[in-house]
């Protein structure tokens, strides 16, 4: 059962905060003054336009914390991250795992707990070869964003102790399905002691299945500190039918060892 005592110590953001008081505040005007009505409802209703547009804007901090680079020590020290998307999934995972090994790079990947579930040797076979997983919700349904308090504690809970039993590692970090969210993910995280990431940059690979195309994307001002998003998971196919991340990885690697910067976990800079 949920308590208050299991947000003690939470603190809503700025916005979160100030649409709290809005809203209270229109409904004392409305009831101290009746008259002006068309007011405050315009303002409630700006006010939930703003944070609708906040959580469909998946690199948007204004809802709470959410990471979209590694801190700048590890940026000085050349580390970068390669996530990794809605797997497992056992005709790409294996192979990503393979070009991976090859180049001595670590990713982190934010796996579904359903998909989890049905493949459990892949899941553990990604945390054996030196790499994490990282909490991607139990279903990644499509409504997440429109779930309630209880509903996201839920969902993402679900997911945890799944990932955590397969694996017998417990997911640090958590990424909505799509990134998109509401006010109510942040205090939902903080019970579950999960941070919110985003990345700094995407290559679209669910839709894309041009490798150079999506390539470009992520390779566009790559740095130190930098957070990728690819998918095993869900992936475009290329003209030959390939999941679009088996050509992009190789190039991505490739570049990113050219420039001597290091892919690492998220949990080996910020646990």
């Amino acid at each position: 059962m949920t308590s208050l005592a299991d947000y003690r110590g939470w603190r809503p953001a700025p916005l979160t905060k100030a649409s709290a008081l809005l809203q209270a505040g229109a409904v004392a005007a409305t009831i101290l003054r009746p008259e002006a009505w068309p007011w405050t409802a315009g303002a409630v209703v700006a006010d939930y336009a703003m944070l609708a547009v906040a959580g469909l804007w998946p690199r948007c901090g204004l809802l709470g914390p959410n990471l979209k680079r590694l801190p700048p020590p590890a940026a000085a020290r050349g580390e970068m991250a390669i996530t990794i998307d809605d797997g497992p999934e056992p005709a790409v995972t294996p192979a990503v795992l393979d070009l991976l090994d090859r180049q001595g790079a670590k990713a982190s990947f934010f796996c579904i707990g359903e998909r989890a579930r049905r493949y459990p040797e892949l899941c553990r076979e990604i945390v054996d070869r030196g790499h994490a997983v990282e909490n991607h919700s139990l279903r990644h349904r499509h409504d997440f964003a429109l779930l309630g308090l209880r509903g996201l504690v839920r969902e993402i809970n679900a997911a945890q102790e799944t990932l955590a039993a397969i694996t017998g590692v417990c997911p640090l970090f958590f990424r909505a399905p799509a990134g998109l969210r509401s006010p109510l993910l942040d205090p939902a995280l903080f019970r579950l002691n999960l941070r919110l990431v985003s990345w700094t940059r995407r290559g679209f690979d669910t839709r894309d299945g041009d490798p150079r195309s999506v390539s470009a994307k992520l390779l566009h001002g790559l740095n130190g500190g930098d957070i990728l998003l690819l998918h095993d998971g869900n992936a475009a196919r290329t003209a030959g039918g390939d999941a679009v991340i088996l050509e992009v990885l190789p190039r991505l690697l490739d570049t990113i060892a050219a420039a001597r910067l290091r892919p690492v976990t998220l949990r080996s800079v910020l646990a």
